[in-house]
């Protein structure tokens, strides 16, 4: 998406060889003009898959599931939660995620009920690093019965194996930019389509 990777070429910056800092923009800071048309870009490219939903993880992934919802005539948007809760209960599909960016593993989680049996969901998320993040939530959709019909992501770090591995497994992965490397200078270098 070119609008994506002039954003990443302008505010993006690389911290060693392996983290793309993109919190000027999308992660802490949005974009709201960029993350919308982010969002249209994956609507558009999953609109026939017919979601009934979409599910992302808590919290840099809700802006853009937000938007992408909002452009696929507002369907729900279901973010799993990191942290445990006063109000978990028997009612809980849980995952455990190795986060690559904090360095640490999480359960995530999503009360059953807003993952209703038989949904069509579309995984939506800001990064794709190892893919440790969609396959947990790919997890929760099968506890809770659903089918996963696509997975969209903002920015692909296309020098891990989370996309290809995603890839070669079948799931219909589409990002919107993917950096292929970081080089010595540290410059982030995008796959260009």
């Amino acid at each position: 998406m070119k609008e994506l990777n002039e954003a990443i070429r302008k505010w993006g910056k690389a911290i060693g060889k392996d983290v793309v800092k993109v919190d000027m923009f999308l992660n802490h800071r949005i974009d709201t003009a960029l993350i919308f048309r982010m969002g249209e870009e994956l609507a558009d490219r999953f609109a026939s898959a017919r979601p009934d939903l979409i599910l992302t993880v808590e919290a840099s992934g809700i802006a853009l599931a937000l938007a992408c919802a909002r452009a696929l005539g507002n369907i729900p948007v279901v973010f799993a939660k990191k942290g445990s809760t006063v109000v978990q209960n028997e009612e809980m599909v849980t995952s455990k995620v190795y986060s690559f960016t904090h360095k640490t593993e999480n359960t995530i989680r999503v009360d059953r009920r807003y993952l209703p049996k038989g949904s069509r969901v579309l995984i939506v998320d800001d990064f794709l690093a190892d893919g440790q993040a969609v396959r947990g939530m790919t997890d929760l959709c099968v506890q809770a019965g659903c089918t996963v019909c696509g997975v969209g992501i903002g920015i692909e770090k296309g020098f891990q194996s989370g996309g290809d591995t995603l890839r070669r497994q079948g799931t219909d992965l589409y990002s919107l930019a993917i950096v292929d490397h970081i080089d010595e200078k540290g410059n982030i270098c995008l796959r260009e389509a």
